[in-house]
């Protein structure tokens, strides 16, 4: 009897070894995936993250791909185990409010070294079958209980509504991580209440509409040629990321020679830098034509918003997504999202503008200009969505759920 303990004991401690080596694999490769995309990891350099050889990653994940699998489940796990854990929460706005709260605590346990971050989900379309399916699948999940922190739908509008709602969320908590660096620790309980604030209640003053004018943006470009691949490539990169869109993808969108693309640009690197520079400078233009209109700071604030959701939902023209920086060089990377925080620090301006003439309500205008920023970089992705509803409508219901918050139901009548 005692033998047989003894051995049963040594089972547990060699089960409890594997899954703790397992789990320290896992979080060094998501921090692989984090920094140079799934297809940039290797095999090499997870090892050298969890001091081991490349043999001993092996024997846990035969192949790179099953590894970068297992990272997304994990990420898709733990979304799944944060919603599970607000939807026991009786009203929608307890079960967001538990949602958003759960995710500052995994953030904050992450600042202080007790829990590593887990992948993003920026590759996964990139994946190939049939990992791609099942991932897919789970992402879909991930997007169904999300959505039903709202509750069940009994109209095509409430359910239109409540896709927007999740999509804005789950973009918005996506996007933390990039501007949560700029804030000491012990902020984070400030920092998740008007986050809070701004989903329950939005930005628009008392009794403002919401009555935007789409701005004229200028499309031209210098080199048509050159427009043509950086178009391409933001819609290719936004839809299978910075290493599932190959330069032979891009080239063979536009049906021409590999050689093509580099009379254009030099690297696949400048490529993306110059998508994201097109991209901010679309933003801009909006913001600068808006100041120029004139009006209420609300208007100029909801007619820049809206115009650069009418360019995502029509792909004439799309921004690319912020999904694309993990694939950059560490510098390249920092100099873009140093880019995207002066555009957010101008629409921060517009709403202190707007808070001094009460067409916006008191918000923190830092936070609610990062929140605005993951609105309009992630509709992109609901362009589908949109073309299911006239463009001005899918525009209005898109952008009220942080114009007039999470739980305003006007959108549904």
């Amino acid at each position: 009897m005692q033998g047989s303990a003894t051995a049963k004991e040594d089972g547990e401690q060699g089960t409890k070894r594997f899954r703790a080596k397992r789990d320290a694999i896992l979080a060094a490769a998501a921090e692989a995936i984090n920094e140079q995309s799934a297809k940039g990891m290797t095999f090499a350099d997870v090892a050298r993250r969890v001091g081991l050889n490349t043999t001993s990653v092996t024997y846990y994940f035969k192949r790179k791909e099953d590894l970068a699998a297992a990272a997304f489940e994990h990420t898709l796990d733990s979304l799944l185990g944060m919603l599970d854990s607000a939807l026991e929460e009786s009203t929608p706005e307890a079960r967001v409010r538990c949602y958003v709260a759960l995710n500052m605590a995994r953030l904050a346990r992450i600042e202080r070294g007790e829990e590593k971050a887990f992948a993003v989900l920026s590759d996964l379309r990139a994946t190939e079958e049939p990992l791609r399916g099942r991932l897919m699948a789970g992402w879909r999940e991930v997007f169904r209980r999300t959505r039903l922190l709202w509750g069940a739908t009994k109209t095509r509008a409430q359910t239109d509504l409540n896709s927007a709602r999740a999509h804005v969320l789950l973009e918005n908590t996506f996007w933390l991580p990039i501007w949560l660096t700029r804030y000491e620790p012990d902020q984070y309980d400030r920092v998740e209440a008007r986050l809070m604030d701004v989903f329950a209640h939005g930005l628009a003053g008392k009794g403002v509409d919401w009555t935007p004018a789409l701005l004229d943006l200028d499309h031209d470009e210098a080199e048509p040629g050159r427009a043509a691949f950086l178009l391409a490539a933001t819609r290719l990169i936004n839809e299978l990321g910075y290493r599932g869109a190959s330069v032979q993808k891009i080239a063979s969108e536009l049906n021409v020679t590999k050689g093509s693309f580099y009379h254009h640009l030099d690297a696949k690197d400048d490529l993306v830098l110059a998508c994201y520079r097109r991209s901010f400078d679309t933003i801009a233009q909006a913001q600068a034509l808006s100041d120029a209109k004139g009006g209420t700071h609300w208007h100029r604030l909801s007619s820049a918003v809206a115009t650069l959701l009418d360019v995502q939902f029509a792909e004439r023209s799309p921004l690319l997504r912020t999904t694309a920086l993990s694939g950059l060089p560490a510098g390249e990377r920092n100099a873009m999202v140093e880019r995207s925080n002066r555009i957010a620090r101008r629409y921060a301006g517009t709403i202190m503008d707007g808070i001094a003439e009460a067409s916006i309500r008191p918000v923190d205008a830092l936070i609610a200009a990062q929140m605005l920023m993951a609105l309009q970089n992630a509709a992109f992705d609901m362009r589908k969505w949109a073309g299911t509803m006239p463009r001005e409508r899918a525009i209005a219901m898109y952008a009220s759920t942080l114009f007039h918050g999470l739980f305003d139901d006007r959108m549904t009548g």
